[in-house]
């Protein structure tokens, strides 16, 4: 006896994302009790809050201006002449720009994965559900894209169109997608072919609908674990850039800019250099700590 293409519709629609509730559900509680995911998430957490609130520190008087030059006290130490860590070679307050400089790395970071999110996914997802020639065009251009070594297409495109906040975020990203279309293409292959795809695709569901409603939230674990993992990297390649001089330009205060400006006096104020490495490094293990904890608590093997 056959099944109505109206029961069909009904199943596929209400079936799978009560599973996919359950799923995401267990996958939280797993989340949670990971430890260093858990630290990790605090310490982004803490990075957002010092991002958004640093301004409004300085506004009221609380937190010195970052950009303000002190020459009469120029490399002092931590806890020397007012200055809680210390101050640079122009005499500017380290803590405070060490604060300020958050909003860069996460803003870097973050609005990579925005850009990378949608080139990557069009792609993957029109590769691996179509096949064919449409798979073997994008997979062959994505191919070329591959081949281009991240560091130096990024110098490139920044000494080209000049080291702006814009040209820096879609240099990075346009590096790193990638990785992103073909997790996505390798998912819509192993997805597509299930019996919940069938019986929509029976039901006369269109492809759009088939990918937005049934192909992406069941791929959504990789992709998110995927994005965690390429915040630390666009923050890295930002802090290279930084310290190569070719990043974001002075007076804004950035991590990696800091460290550069550090380095000539590294023996005489060593910790104008170990403090926005350590807040770079710092950064950099938390979102670590939360991929890990969402690729365990994603992994479909460890489901009850």
């Amino acid at each position: 006896m056959a099944i109505p293409a109206a029961a069909v519709e009904q199943i596929t629609d209400w079936e799978v994302p009560e599973q996919q509730i359950g799923l995401w559900t267990d996958a939280l509680q797993r989340f949670r009790r990971n430890r260093l995911a858990i630290a990790g998430a605090a310490l982004i957490a803490l990075l957002v809050v010092i991002a958004f609130g640093s301004p409004l520190l300085v506004h009221i008087g609380i937190l010195p201006d970052p950009l303000k030059q002190n020459v009469d006290f120029i490399e002092s130490g931590p806890g020397q002449n007012g200055f809680l860590l210390g101050s640079d070679e122009l005499g500017r307050d380290t803590f405070s720009r060490l604060l300020f400089g958050s909003r860069v790395s996460l803003a870097v970071g973050i609005l990579v994965q925005a850009i990378i999110l949608p080139i990557g996914l069009t792609i993957g997802l029109a590769a691996g559900y179509f096949g064919g020639r449409i798979d073997n065009l994008l997979m062959r251009f994505t191919d070329i894209w591959y081949a281009f070594p991240d560091l130096l297409f990024v110098l490139v495109v920044v000494s080209v169109f000049g080291p702006s906040l814009i040209t820096i975020f879609g240099a990075i990203a346009l590096v790193n997608w990638v990785g992103l279309a073909r997790l996505v293409r390798g998912q819509v292959l192993s997805i597509k072919e299930k019996e919940f795809i069938e019986a929509a695709r029976s039901s006369g569901s269109a492809p759009v609908k088939l990918i937005l409603k049934h192909l992406l939230p069941n791929s959504l674990g990789p992709i998110i674990v995927t994005l965690t993992f390429g915040i630390p990297n666009a923050i890295f390649l930002e802090a290279v850039l930084s310290f190569l001089g070719v990043g974001i330009q002075p007076p804004t205060p950035t991590w990696g800019q800091m460290v550069f400006d550090g380095y000539e006096a590294i023996y005489a104020n060593p910790t104008s250099v170990v403090f926005p490495a350590l807040a770079i490094g710092f950064t950099l293990l938390a979102f670590t700590f939360v991929g890990d904890g969402l690729r365990d608590a994603l992994d479909p093997r460890m489901r009850r």
